[in-house]
């Protein structure tokens, strides 16, 4: 991270919730274990009023790992929600005909707040690959310090939404060190045990057929997360995740050549939660820089809209010219002559944010929303998994670029992020941009290669 929280920003405030508040949330909610949000209600509502309902979203966060990075550490890039009211519960709202109910700092919900699968899976066009492809793939999610409750808490998310079990037992999830033990892992972190259940819950949510394996680095340094990153490549996976940013430096030409440089593997890294402003790993030429969106029901032919997303001057995802990093062939946008951020984006938004289930630590209360660019880190490296195995030798990063401007990828146009002097760098606008990259996921095309 480059800077501090945003000023709604007040600590970590735990969601302790009452019988009557989890009762309300599961009648806002509508839906079984398999159903999810688009259950049958008696309320007839149309697709225009659902997107007015939608529209109105807006809530307060919190830090998932609540510290600044120093230099040579990152921070990840998860915003849980801890006041207000999500488009999910706005939907869920509108379709019953009720008033919609609000998230309090200290009160939990028996039933998710924010969007679960099919959701994702209708906004970016992947309901038919999910559910036939993916088999035999691993998606490695990397992270600092250990969550000991994250199999436990990933059979319950999977559970809820009716997806096949993913257990260490049935050899769908396996958790290791940095150093690949199962047995010697990092001291616990509540925050951190945050990101990981947002992650896992993403790669579920996005290829439910792919297994995961969790890398959990000793600790928040750029060498042991790059440690753990050459370990879930070491151990096989083609496609990692790394939710975590930190300021840029005069050694991020050595992190890269050290930690993320893997061919035919795809890399993909947040773009940052702060507004405007590079930051590492994403500035890698050799990764996916995922940049966020907000992400909303519409009356239109897709049946959603993106944006830019941009809470504050200093909440929104990240975007911008490298400092030190070289350009990638494959990028031809002509601002910027180094390494451009982002490539491509996702749902981050935490207002329009994903349902998570986390239940470790001070942090861990059940089920909560969550935003930020860790949620789109980890959606995007699962596209690319039912895409299927990169080829041999290639850059994934590339793949997009050859799909642009085409129906494979939903051009974001409307938005900005903060204030620069070369206007792409932070607002979007038809074709490639900073924020938005070449657009979000229209099926799996633009990610196969």
């Amino acid at each position: 991270m480059r800077t501090t929280n945003s000023p709604h920003i007040s600590g970590r405030w735990r969601l302790i919730g009452s019988a009557a508040a989890a009762a309300t949330a599961l009648a806002l909610a509508g839906f079984g274990a398999a159903a999810q949000a688009d259950a049958a209600t008696p309320h007839k509502v149309s697709a225009q009023t659902i997107a007015t309902q939608v529209a109105k979203a807006h809530v307060q966060t919190t830090n998932a790992c609540a510290t600044t990075a120093k230099k040579g550490y990152a921070s990840c890039d998860a915003l849980r929600v801890t006041g207000g009211t999500t488009a999910f519960m706005e939907k869920q709202a509108a379709v019953k005909g009720v008033a919609p109910a609000t998230i309090k700092p200290k009160a939990s919900s028996g039933t998710p707040t924010g969007y679960g699968p099919s959701d994702l899976q209708s906004a970016y066009g992947l309901a038919s690959a999910a559910s036939s492809k993916g088999s035999g793939e691993t998606v490695a999610i990397v992270d600092a310090y250990d969550d000991p409750n994250a199999a436990a808490d990933l059979a319950t998310y999977r559970s809820y939404y009716g997806l096949s079990a993913c257990t260490t037992s049935n050899g769908c999830f396996k958790k290791v060190s940095q150093t690949g033990s199962t047995t010697s892992l990092p001291s616990a972190d509540s925050g951190w045990a945050g990101e990981i259940s947002l992650d896992l819950d993403m790669v579920s949510a996005t290829c439910p057929n792919c297994n995961i394996l969790l890398v959990e680095a000793k600790s928040a340094s750029m060498t042991n997360l790059g440690t753990a990153v050459n370990e879930a490549v070491k151990l096989g996976a083609k496609y990692v995740s790394n939710s975590y940013g930190g300021s840029e430096s005069s050694s991020d030409s050595s992190y890269d050549s050290s930690y993320y440089n893997h061919a035919g593997v795809v890399i993909t890294a947040s773009a940052g939660d702060e507004g405007y402003g590079a930051e590492y790993p994403a500035g890698s030429q050799y990764v996916t820089a995922v940049g966020g969106t907000a992400l909303k029901k519409a009356s239109n032919t897709r049946g959603w809209s993106e944006s830019v997303w941009n809470t504050s001057s200093t909440e929104g995802t990240g975007s911008g010219c490298s400092a030190y990093d070289a350009k990638p062939s494959w990028q031809t946008d002509t601002g910027c002559g180094k390494r451009m951020i982002a490539d491509v984006s996702a749902v981050a938004d935490p207002a329009t944010g994903v349902s998570v289930y986390d239940s470790y630590g001070a942090d861990g209360t059940g089920w909560n929303t969550y935003g930020g660019t860790s949620a789109s880190s980890p959606l995007i490296a699962s596209v690319y998994a039912l895409a299927g195995t990169p080829s041999s030798g290639s850059y994934p990063a590339k793949f997009p670029y050859a799909k642009a401007g085409t129906s494979a990828l939903n051009d974001v146009t409307s938005g900005s992020n903060g204030s620069c002097s070369t206007s792409y760098f932070c607002t979007a606008r038809s074709g490639y941009d900073g924020p938005t990259g070449l657009g979000t996921p229209e099926g799996v095309s633009a990610f196969t290669g």
